[in-house]
C-alpha cells in the first residue's frame, strides 16, 4: 500500500482529483483521522474537512503504478511549509 498526503481545498480540485483517481484500477481511500472515504467518490470527499490535508492510501505496491499516480496527482500533493 502506498500512502501520501493531498490537499483538495477547492470544489474544482475534488472533481479533477476524482477524475484522475478513476483512471487507476486499484482501490484508494482518503482519510482524516479515523474517518475514511473512497478516493474515487466526489460525494464521499465532500463529507471530509477539506481545509486540512488528507491522507491518501492507494492499494498498490507496484512501483510503476505509484510513479504514474504521483505524477498524475502532483499538483495536489501536500508539502508542509517548515
Amino acid at each position: 500500500m502506498f500512502t501520501t498526503t493531498v490537499y483538495l481545498p477547492e470544489i474544482a480540485d475534488v472533481a479533477e482529483f476524482v477524475n484522475i483517481m478513476s483512471q487507476f484500477r486499484f482501490e484508494a481511500l482518503l482519510q482524516v483521522g479515523s474517518y475514511s472515504v473512497d478516493a474515487k467518490s466526489i460525494m464521499g470527499i465532500f463529507t471530509l474537512d477539506r481545509e486540512q490535508p488528507l491522507q491518501l492510501e492507494a492499494g498498490t505496491n507496484d512501483e510503476s503504478q505509484i510513479a504514474k499516480l504521483t505524477q498524475a496527482i502532483g499538483r495536489f500533493l501536500f508539502h508542509p511549509v517548515h
